[in-house]
C-alpha cells in the first residue's frame, strides 16, 4: 500500500491496538505503550479497556489495585498508567524536565530542597507504617511534622516524591486513590543506564504509535527534540522512514493487520493515546474538532470513525444503565450507524451495564 494519509491512519489504528485485539489484560497494553495518560481515571481506563479482550472495568480496576498497573506523574508533568517494570528507569529518563517545567511553580510555593527532602523523609515513613495513605492522610503526616503546606503546595511535595519514584500509586480505597512506597509497588523494576531508556522509549513509541514524526515523540515524552533525533539515529536499521504532506515520519516496521469488514467507529476518551499522543494533528490524521463545534455543550469525549475525527460524546451513569450522547459532525453513513450502535452496546458490556444512546 503506498505510503499515503490513508496508509498512515491505518497503520497508526492497527499499532495503537485499535483496529483489532491483540492484547489479554491491562497490563499488556500499558506495558505495549510504555505509558498511557490518566489523569481522567475512568476515561484511561475505558481507554485501556478498548485494546484488550473481554475488558470490563472491574477487570481494569482489579490490574490497578494489585499494582499490575500503576499510576505516576511522569514524562509530562500528568499522571499516566504505567507498567512496574518501566516505572524506574522512565521516570530516571524523563523526570528531569518536567522538574524544570515545574520550577516556577517550586519556587513560588517556597519548596527548597531541605522542605522536599523533609516532607519525603515524612512520606516514607508514613508510607512505610501505614502501607497505603491518601493524599490527605499524607498531608497529616507533614502537618504533624510542622511542614507548612496548602493544598497546592501538598500537590506539589506528593508530584516531586512520585517523580523521584519514593512513591506511586496504591490500590484504590473505595472511589479514593491512595499512594504507596514505590520499592514496594514495583521491587523489579528495571534500571536502566541513560542511553539505553532513551533507546527503549523511542523503539517502543515508534512500535505503538507510529507512524510519527520526531516532534510528536518529543511532545509525547517531554523530551527535547534533540534527544528524540539522538533516540532515532541510535536505531537506524530498526525504525523505517516515510514523507507524506512534507513530514517525515518513522515507525517500526510490522504487518499490517487485515483490513475489517465494517467501519471502525469508537468511542475514544478524552485523553486517548489516539488523541493525545500527537504533537500536529492537523495533518494527516484530520483530529481537531471543527470550528463551532463548542456550542454543542460539554461533550468531552471524542467518536473516531476509521482513524478521522467525526464527532463527539458524553455519558451519563447510573446504578442501572449509562446513557451516551452521541453529537456527530457530520452525516454518517449507513454503514456507520450499526458500527456506532455495536460501539454502544461494547461500552456497555465493560461498564456492565444496559447501554442506551441519542444522536443530538
Amino acid at each position: 500500500m503506498a505510503a499515503d494519509a490513508a496508509w498512515l491512519t491505518r497503520k497508526r489504528l492497527d499499532n495503537q491496538g485499535l483496529s483489532r485485539v491483540r492484547f489479554r489484560s491491562p497490563a499488556e497494553v500499558v506495558r505495549w505503550f510504555v505509558a498511557v495518560q490518566a489523569q481522567d481515571f475512568g476515561g484511561a481506563k475505558w481507554g485501556v479497556g478498548q485494546r484488550f479482550s473481554g475488558a470490563t472495568d472491574a477487570t481494569v480496576e482489579r490490574a490497578f489495585d494489585a499494582g499490575e498497573v500503576l499510576r505516576t506523574h511522569v514524562m509530562r508533568p500528568t499522571w499516566h498508567f504505567v507498567a512496574p517494570q518501566d516505572i524506574r528507569w522512565l521516570l530516571a529518563l524523563t523526570a528531569p524536565r518536567v522538574h524544570r517545567f515545574n520550577g516556577s511553580s517550586y519556587r513560588k510555593f517556597e519548596m527548597d530542597a531541605r522542605t522536599i527532602a523533609r516532607s519525603r523523609d515524612v512520606m516514607e515513613q508514613a508510607l512505610d507504617a501505614g502501607g497505603h495513605l491518601t493524599r490527605e492522610e499524607l498531608g497529616a503526616a507533614i502537618r504533624r511534622a510542622r511542614i507548612p503546606f496548602d493544598g497546592v503546595r501538598l500537590a506539589h511535595l506528593v508530584m516531586h516524591a512520585e517523580l523521584e519514584a519514593v512513591i506511586c500509586s496504591g490500590p484504590r480505597r473505595g472511589k479514593q486513590f491512595t499512594y504507596a512506597l514505590t520499592e514496594r509497588r514495583a521491587p523489579r523494576a528495571l534500571r536502566l543506564t541513560r542511553e539505553e531508556s532513551l533507546v527503549e522509549l523511542t523503539r517502543r513509541y515508534f512500535s505503538s504509535h507510529g507512524p510519527a514524526t520526531a516532534r510528536d515523540f518529543s511532545w509525547w515524552s517531554g523530551l527535547s527534540l534533540a534527544d528524540a533525533r539522538a533516540g532515532l539515529s541510535a536505531l537506524a536499521g530498526v525504525v523505517e522512514r516515510e514523507t507524506i504532506g512534507g513530514l517525515i515520519y518513522w515507525f517500526v516496521p510490522s504487518r499490517l493487520g487485515a483490513r475489517p469488514s465494517t467501519p471502525l467507529v469508537h468511542l475514544l476518551p478524552n485523553y486517548d493515546e489516539e488523541l493525545i499522543a500527537y504533537k500536529d494533528r492537523e495533518l494527516p490524521g484530520g483530529l481537531r474538532a471543527p470550528a463551532g463545534a463548542a456550542r454543542y455543550g460539554n461533550f468531552p469525549h471524542h467518536l473516531i470513525i476509521e482513524g478521522r475525527l467525526a464527532g463527539a460524546w458524553r455519558r451519563t451513569v447510573t446504578a442501572r444503565e449509562v446513557a451516551i450522547d452521541v453529537l456527530p459532525y457530520r452525516a454518517m453513513t449507513r454503514a456507520e450507524t450499526p458500527a456506532l450502535s455495536a460501539a454502544i452496546d461494547d461500552y456497555g458490556r465493560f461498564m456492565n451495564l444496559a447501554a442506551k444512546f441519542a444522536v443530538i
